[in-house]
């Protein structure tokens, strides 16, 4: 039996040998031929259930079977009347007309004409009696109950408060058009016309599959190396909001034959098949050569000028696509957006997406790869000049970038940057494109995530993005966020935050953090020594692996101090986060690495004590009255977010002025 190592490594040797198989197009070219091969038409119509109607879309014209309403009606609660009856009638010579003895409630067929000098009481949306073409108001009558009659005391016109049979939908006419989407607006007026059934576009059936022997579907154990396969996820979603009907084939070895298989299934029942995973050389071969056997036309783009999302593979086998995507979830995601979207949005009948687009600036340099259009994803602040695009640098590894971005804009192939300042058009990804209420840039904790949720109850959208508290501060200074949220520690003073505020900055409010070097239990050369001790001699220990910070971060500071200029084993590993340096410890990865008390705890890690740090939100004093930096304090300041804070292990402050001396 083979082993994994064993199979790798013929992959790695059959890829060194073969030919480079991608062929860069641009994506325009790459557009164009998909464009050419798959049909991007709507697919036959089928019959649904007036109830299952919600979200489809016509696939031809409907006509109403029936007038509605299909009769004349009352609009409001009065009586029945001749008009000409009324002539004359005011308040000082009112018309006196007699009472029919029949009652028009909604759904009574009338029995009684209205004749000449009588009226019929009649309630809003009744049947008006033979005879009659005006309704009077309740209000504009007198009741004479002993005289069985009433006193008109205003003049009613012909077809005074009438609904006629035919004035909303009348027989025959065309009331939705093809290519409609039904909404609960169009779910009413079918209805109305008595339609129990109609003709939709069929839902196109889009095979989604995930292929890797690292990925571990949700629910399941997490082995060691494997990572939860999000893509199909995310896919299947995306492929519902456009009008298709996912169809999950689940996770998929990398196995050629059982790839194979899998893929020969879903074009047998399926209109469109969309794979993530294996597009790239090496390991991505096998697809590669499945595609080249399933049919013509075949693979029509291998490699595509863009970034995120080289590898992309666009294939057809006979009219149906097969669309195999990269791994990574920016990639998949970014590529899955442009060039499979709108061919799911035209098999579902559904128009091409309204895409809802403004403009804005960006902050800094954004530095990009000539020869492919690259697109970045963004977040969008208030800067003194307009909207500002601030890039969201994650990578296309992350997942979590598509939901904390307002859009995305694009820097075209022949631009190595974008300068400060450049104006861009950014996309909106779903349906926001106005900035949230309140920006936080700067470095992550976990007592800020407490008090995004408190001002999220409140209805305060806010939106953090975590660059370091030194970007943070960047981005204040440049008024390009509302606050800043930092733990940068002055070497000089000892004081932490205040010295390096600009005049008219403050400190709005914080808490303390106890800093200390973490490491996993039982691991003698940390156990019951003083930290810094321990940071000494495992420096000098070659087998010794540390987790470091990223740089601009506070905890960067911190440990660049504590080893003196030192660069162990591992320095160059530069995570992001707190719980970055956690798991990597956790896992094995790495030996030691500096983070906070409240994260060593959670992820159950021995902790040595360095120092308490103070971690500061910081905000330019004239905005303090904005409603969302009001709300912001307002927080901060009650009993019940310090009692919070308190029990994740951390020590509130309020925010001051006199604030900038405390260490």
């Amino acid at each position: 039996m083979k082993r994994p190592a064993d199979d790798l490594a013929e992959r790695i040797a059959r890829a060194s040998r073969q030919e480079q198989f991608l062929s860069v197009v641009t994506r325009e070219e790459a557009i164009a031929r998909f464009r050419a091969a798959v049909p991007h038409a709507p697919l036959p119509p089928e019959a649904v259930p007036l109830a299952d109607a919600l979200g489809r879309v016509l696939s031809a014209d409907i006509a109403s079977p029936v007038d509605v309403p299909p009769f004349d009606r009352a609009l409001v609660d009065g009586f029945a009347i001749r008009s000409a009856d009324a002539q004359g009638a005011t308040g000082a010579a009112p018309v006196r007309l007699a009472l029919n003895p029949e009652i028009l409630a909604c759904g009574v067929e009338p029995v009684l004409a209205v004749a000449a000098g009588t009226a019929t009481p009649i309630a809003t949306g009744g049947v008006l009696p033979r005879g009659a073409d005006a309704v009077v108001m309740v209000e504009a009558t007198d009741f004479l109950p002993d005289e069985g009659a009433i006193d008109l005391a205003e003049a009613a016109p012909p077809g005074r408060f009438v609904g006629y049979a035919g004035s909303d939908m009348a027989q025959g006419e065309t009331v939705l058009r093809r290519g409609t989407l039904v909404t609960a607006r169009e779910i009413g007026m079918l209805a109305a016309c008595g339609l129990a059934s109609l003709e939709v576009v069929r839902r196109p059936r889009v095979a989604v599959l995930s292929t890797g022997d690292e990925l571990v579907a949700p629910g399941e154990r997490l082995r060691p190396g494997g990572i939860y396969d999000s893509n199909s996820a995310i896919l299947a979603a995306t492929v519902r909001e456009n009008g298709g009907e996912p169809i999950s084939f689940g996770i998929l070895p990398d196995d050629e034959a059982a790839l194979e298989e899998a893929l020969r299934e879903a074009l047998a029942s399926c209109d469109l098949v969309v794979l993530s995973g294996g597009t790239s050389k090496g390991a991505g071969d096998v697809s590669h050569r499945i595609l080249s056997r399933l049919g013509p036309p075949g693979i029509l783009v291998h490699g595509v000028a863009l970034k995120p999302g080289k590898p992309l593979c666009l294939a057809a086998v006979g009219s149906k696509g097969v669309v195999v995507l990269p791994g990574f979830p920016t990639s998949a995601m970014f590529t899955f957006q442009d060039s499979v979207v709108p061919l799911v949005r035209a098999l579902s009948g559904l128009p091409p997406r309204e895409e809802e687009s403004v403009d804005a600036t960006v902050p800094a340099r954004v530095p990009s790869e000539l020869g492919r259009t690259e697109f970045v994803m963004a977040s969008l602040s208030r800067g003194p000049g307009g909207l500002v695009a601030l890039p969201l640098g994650k990578g296309s590894g992350s997942v979590t970038a598509f939901s904390q971005a307002d859009g995305f804009f694009a820097i075209p192939a022949d631009r190595p940057a974008l300068e400060p300042g450049e104006r861009v058009t950014v996309t909106r990804l779903g349906a926001a494109v106005r900035p949230p209420d309140l920006t936080v840039v700067g470095s992550h904790c976990l007592g800020l995530d407490l008090l995004v949720g408190r001002l999220a109850d409140r209805g305060v959208r806010v939106r953090t993005i975590w660059v370091g508290s030194a970007g943070g501060l960047a981005a204040l200074k440049r008024r390009e966020c509302d606050v800043a949220a930092m733990h940068l520690l002055d070497p000089q003073t000892g004081r932490y935050n205040a010295p390096f505020l600009l005049p008219g900055m403050e400190l709005a409010g914080g808490w303390g953090r106890l800093q200390g070097v973490v490491f996993r239990p039982g691991d003698p050369r940390f156990e019951a020594r003083p930290a810094a001790e321990a940071v000494r001699a495992v420096s000098a220990d070659p087998e010794s692996v540390m987790v470091n910070r990223n740089t601009g971060s506070g905890t960067r500071v911190l440990v660049d101090g504590l080893l003196g200029g030192e660069r162990p084993a591992g320095y160059w590993n530069q995570p992001r986060s707190h719980n970055a340096v956690a798991a990597a410890i956790r896992q094995g990865r790495a030996d030691w690495g500096v983070a906070i008390d409240t994260v060593a705890r959670a992820y159950g890690l021995g902790f040595l004590p360095l120092t308490e740090e103070r971690y500061d939100l910081a905000l330019w004093a004239d905005r303090r009255t904005e409603p969302a930096v009001a709300a912001l304090l307002a927080v901060l300041a009650e009993p019940e977010t310090a009692a919070a804070l308190g029990g994740l292990g951390f020590a509130p402050t309020a925010g001051d002025a006199a604030r900038a001396g405390l260490r």
